[in-house]
């Protein structure tokens, strides 16, 4: 009979935004993961990579500027580099909770690349932030080079597109070590988004939500569950006002109900939302729970957290 398997969305909490952070958060992290494994789950990771891929890219920018001789570095090696340095963390802190506990499994990262559409209406409406801030000068240099920019409060940033994930490469990979009961690291950062041309694959000025492409490597490995870690214990409506209320459960359709009234926000709750939707689609039996990092382990008991199922 085979093993339970489970995708866990790892967010910004579940990582910190500096290096001595991050190793800190990976071994907190890990615990969480751990209690999954012990449980006899099969368990691929995603995570976020938001602070780690801002930094990166603003280091190589600062390099390039510095040093004009050396070519910018584009967004998809900038989020290759993070899937990297994080899974490095990661994997490193999972192995060692492992041991710990007496558990011996292959912790694996998978560099992996996502596609998407070259006509994504994502392109055409650029709205993700990366980058350091921009003086005015700068700003339009980078328009120069053919780079979305805009004017925040704290001077120009440089904004790219978000479009849907499509297809994972390397997802073969994935279900081949998952297949062999190993732990996975994949898809990081919502994956490096790539446009598919004839045999080539090429890197895409862009970033994919990250619980998006967690929703979709759960789907394509055919997982029993989807864990999406964030910031809130339970999904909320009317959040954040005097009549908010915790969701305990709520079924796809009441989810989508949600969504039309437009009581979850844009870049928040709302792609975690979508993505629960369409992994469970028309099953009976796969399900999402939404929790706090610190909760997981409630979570999988069902004493705390929302979950969502058909």
């Amino acid at each position: 009979m085979r093993k339970k398997r489970i995708v866990i969305a790892l967010g910004h909490d579940a990582l910190g935004a500096t290096l001595p952070e991050q190793k800190e958060a990976a071994r907190r992290t890990a615990r969480a993961i751990a209690d999954f494994i012990q449980n006899d789950y099969q368990v691929a990771v995603t995570h976020s990579n938001g602070p780690q891929v801002g930094m990166i890219h603003t280091a190589m920018a600062e390099f390039c500027r510095l040093y004009p001789e050396y070519t910018a570095t584009p967004m998809s090696v900038c989020s290759a580099m993070s899937q990297g340095y994080i899974g490095y963390d990661l994997q490193n802190a999972i192995r060692t909770e492992l041991l710990n506990r007496g558990i011996y499994k292959t912790v694996s990262t998978v560099l992996t690349q996502v596609s998407v559409d070259p006509y994504d209406e994502a392109f055409y409406e650029p709205s993700k932030l990366v980058g350091r801030v921009m003086g005015r000068e700068e700003a339009l240099a980078e328009e120069k080079k053919g780079n979305h920019v805009t004017e925040t409060e704290a001077g120009y940033r440089r904004i790219v597109a978000a479009p849907k994930p499509m297809e994972i490469i390397e997802i073969d990979a994935v279900r081949a070590l998952l297949d062999a009961d190993q732990v996975v690291v994949a898809c990081g950062g919502g994956g490096i988004p790539v446009l598919v041309q004839e045999h080539r694959l090429k890197g895409a000025s862009a970033v994919i939500e990250k619980d998006t492409a967690a929703g979709k490597m759960a789907e394509l490995l055919d997982a029993d569950m989807l864990v999406i870690l964030t910031g809130v214990e339970k999904v909320c409506l009317d959040y954040g006002k005097d009549t908010q209320r915790p969701l305990d459960t709520m079924t796809v359709a009441e989810a989508r109900r949600y969504m039309e009234e437009g009581q979850f926000e844009e870049g928040t709750m709302l792609p975690k939302i979508e993505s629960a939707v369409a992994f469970i689609g028309n099953s009976a039996v796969r399900t999402v729970l939404i929790t706090r990092l610190d909760k997981t382990r409630e979570g999988i008991t069902g004493e705390t957290g929302t979950v969502i199922r058909k």
